[in-house]
């Protein structure tokens, strides 16, 4: 009887058990659910994609995206973020790639496709000998570069970590809007040490630096960066900037020095930093233990102190382009604390409302870690320039104020007037508005009277061609944004088109890609003073906008390039790179007549031959996309072509490569962007055709409409601008097989169209597609 009751309470003992384990089981799948289910937007954002400058896989000499993995804040001052090289083509500071890092700097450019710049400001946390050159990367252990494992790196929206190998110290960085903030956590050891590089600066170097020891926990200084020290297009780009910091430590600093190296020559240009005689300098600068202040060529600061096992120790600073003062107004506005993961999460909350103005539902978690990381790309720049107060540096290098718009740099027109700018109109129109302001001030403010093409810091850099500014400011002033003084707006692109354009002959000399440009910028300039009832200035500038038909050339039924005698250039066929034509062959510019499609057709032939020509250059486009003669996805002067196909009655064919671009040209890793991210560009154009729309011409209003990769999509519209509340995009039976359109409705309306209009959009409603396996032909 006994044991019978001992085997009753075994047996009931194991009924129990098991149930418990099922029952955790079940609320383990639970919890799984829950967190699978509580996923945000935010959560999808992974900055390593496209964080890769050249590797194994490079096929030209144009590299991958180019972007950097650190923590950001939305069209933020400050980018923290690791720096692994600073010489070479390697313009974000960091790629993926490289082995070693040097330290962590708080200002980067994202997506960059020439030299670049800033870097300023690099912080390194070591421990041992103390060694004031950063080294090399085939002998980390020449300087205070260190080994890194991509397994200990963390990359999330407004959050970086990694850890140091060779001195075991991990180190966190976030950041709000122009401060930043570093969490180092070190080993056990009585050298431990915070160093900062205030001579270091992407693509060379700042050619003179000021630091003063404020008090135990305090620094502040600047650091001049001009031409002559490299940096932007090796200094070609002609960046000439001071950034000021205000830098606090969590550690008090007791034992601390100055170090400051003598040059063996003035040049500090790319390549020069890594060669024998520089090192060596730097390796032997010479280091003040007595000193508060100082000024020099080559200057770095450190702060010796002992720490336990998993001490640790948090830098933060504010950044300015304009003073001391504003440094550290930036910092004391952003983070006036010690708390780390409160700026981490603020950071994050700034990322989540930012992205929320565009929302996709039916995909999968890979295509929506694409699309979210994408939309973050494009909301990093143009970044703020002037400080938490409204104070910024103009183009006359004085300090002026603002308080009704934000002052903002990096413009990179020639790529962005594409398919960026379109985006935030929809999007962020009050950022378009901030940028114009912007591009007036600086065709003021320099004494210029037109408009740059790429700014950069305000430098007129003149990188790449055409008159970008002007088809932004068309775009936006067509488009019911106007928060600018108009007139100037208009004057300074009138002056801008005149400033650079096809001129006398009526074409470029001996180019094809300016001659194509400026026709287009023509176009945008005649279409504004349209608009401005300046009749007589339209009918000029629409009548040299058909200039691009002056160099196409019978005999090899394309667009060819001749001299100012009229005489036509050498011919090596359509496909051959050059010829007049900049980073693209004349098959590749020869589509970039946005404005006048029809004048295009008749040039080659009619309809057919202009849609034949079309499908030949999208059949003989290798399937990875990836640098090619044909449809060249990594540069933008084919970005808006596979839409043109809408136009040449083929639309099956619009929706059909744009879903293969969608799914081939970009990825979830560091090689995701096929191509240079070139400041938003790339991300712009994935966002937009994703959803389903984008434009051919951008001052017509007017999207194509393509087969979306999301089944349901919702865009948020600003109320100071637009009407209507949110636009909805819905794709009914959309799936990877189901990609062709059968038919459009607009409001519960059929529209028989395969474009939409801007006002469409931003009054509200809802597009709906019928999706189908086969074309609708």
């Amino acid at each position: 009887m006994r044991i019978r009751k001992m085997r009753i309470l075994v047996y009931s003992s194991l009924i129990l058990s098991v149930l418990f384990v099922v029952a955790c089981s079940s609320s383990k799948t639970k919890d799984a659910l829950a967190v699978e289910e509580a996923k945000q937007p935010v959560d999808y954002i992974d900055p390593i994609i496209g964080a890769v400058t050249y590797g194994k896989k490079s096929k030209d000499a144009h590299g991958f995206g180019k972007t950097f993995p650190g923590s950001a804040t939305p069209f933020g001052l400050v980018q923290l973020s690791p720096d692994t090289v600073s010489d070479g083509d390697n313009g974000p500071g960091y790629s993926y790639e490289h082995s070693t890092m040097e330290g962590f700097s708080f200002t980067h450019m994202s997506g960059i496709g020439w030299f670049g710049d800033l870097g300023n400001f690099l912080v390194t946390p070591t421990v041992g000998k103390l060694q004031t050159n950063r080294g090399v990367a085939k002998a980390p252990e020449s300087g205070y570069r260190s080994r890194y494992s991509h397994d200990t790196e963390t990359t999330e929206a407004g959050y970086y970590a990694v850890t140091l190998d060779d001195y075991k110290v991990k180190a966190e960085l976030t950041s709000a809007p122009r401060a930043g903030i570093i969490r180092f956590t070190y080993p056990e050891s009585d050298s431990s040490r915070v160093q900062i590089d205030l001579a270091r600066r992407v693509g060379g170097t700042s050619t003179e630096q000021y630091i003063k020891i404020v008090n135990e926990n305090t620094i502040e200084g600047w650091m001049k960066c001009p031409p002559e020290g490299g940096g932007w297009g090796a200094g070609a780009g002609n960046a000439d900037y001071v950034v000021y910091f205000y830098c606090q430590f969590s550690k008090p600093l007791k034992d601390y020095g100055i170090w400051s190296a003598d040059l063996p020559d003035v040049k500090r240009k790319m390549r020069w930093i890594r060669k024998d005689n520089y090192q060596d300098a730097i390796k032997n600068a010479k280091i003040y233990t007595d000193k508060t202040e100082m000024q020099g060529e080559h200057l770095g600061f450190y702060t010796n102190f002992s720490t336990k096992v998993g001490e640790e120790v948090l830098v933060k600073s504010g950044i300015s382009f304009v003073s001391i003062a504003g440094a550290k107004e930036n910092l004391e506005h952003d983070i006036n604390h010690w708390d780390f993961d409160k700026t981490r999460q603020e950071a994050r909350d700034l990322w989540s409302n930012a992205i929320d103005n565009i929302a996709v539902e039916g995909a999968t978690d890979t295509e929506k870690t694409i699309f979210y990381t994408s939309l973050y790309h494009t909301l990093i720049d143009p970044r703020a320039f002037s400080d938490v107060n409204g104070n910024y540096i103009g183009a006359d290098k004085k300090v002026h104020q603002t308080d009704d718009f934000t002052y903002r740099t990096i413009f990179s027109g020639w790529d962005v007037f594409r398919s960026q700018f379109p985006l935030q109109t929809i999007i962020n129109p009050s950022l378009v508005n901030d940028e114009i302001n912007s591009l007036i001030q600086m065709a003021e403010l320099s004494g210029r009277g037109y408009l740059p093409r790429w700014e950069m810091l305000n430098s007129y850099s003149g990188v790449m061609l055409g008159n970008p500014a002007v088809s932004v400011i068309n775009d936006a002033y067509q488009k019911g944004i106007r928060n600018y003084d108009v007139e100037k707006a208009f004057q300074y692109s009138l002056n801008t088109v005149n400033n650079t354009g096809n001129g006398e002959l009526g074409y470029s000399n001996k180019h094809i890609s300016k001659t194509l440009e400026y026709s287009y910028s023509d176009w945008a300039l005649a279409t504004m003073a349209k608009s401005l009832d300046k009749n007589n200035i339209a009918e000029t500038y629409f009548e040299k906008s058909k200039n691009y038909k002056n160099i196409w050339n019978e005999e090899v039924n394309w667009f060819r390039a001749k001299d100012s005698s009229g005489t036509w250039l050498p011919w090596e066929g359509k496909t051959k790179h050059g010829q007049g034509c900049i980073e693209s062959n004349p098959y590749q510019q020869g589509w970039f007549v946005p404005h006048d499609i029809d004048g295009l057709k008749e040039l080659m032939g009619g309809e057919d031959a202009f849609k034949n020509e079309l499908m030949s250059f999208f059949e003989n486009t290798p399937e990875d996309f990836l640098w090619n003669n044909y449809y060249n996805h990594p540069n933008e002067p084919v970005h808006h072509v596979p839409f043109m196909l809408n136009e040449a009655g083929a639309p099956h064919l619009t929706q059909k490569y744009t879903r293969k671009i969608c799914e081939k040209a970009y990825g979830i890793d560091a090689f995701g962007l096929c191509g240079n991210e070139d400041v938003g560009q790339m991300s712009a154009w994935y966002v937009l055709a994703s959803i389903g729309i984008h434009p051919i011409n951008p001052g017509d209003n007017k999207y194509q409409i393509t087969s979306p990769v999301f089944n349901e999509v919702e865009i948020k519209l600003d109320s100071n601008y637009y009407s209507g509340k949110t636009f909805k995009i819905v794709a009914h039976n959309n799936s990877k097989e189901n990609i062709y359109i059968q038919s459009l409705k607009l409001n519960g309306k059929a529209l028989d169209r395969y474009y939409i209009t801007h006002e469409e959009i931003v009054s509200g409603g809802v597009l709906e597609m019928d999706m189908g396996i086969e074309p609708k032909i």
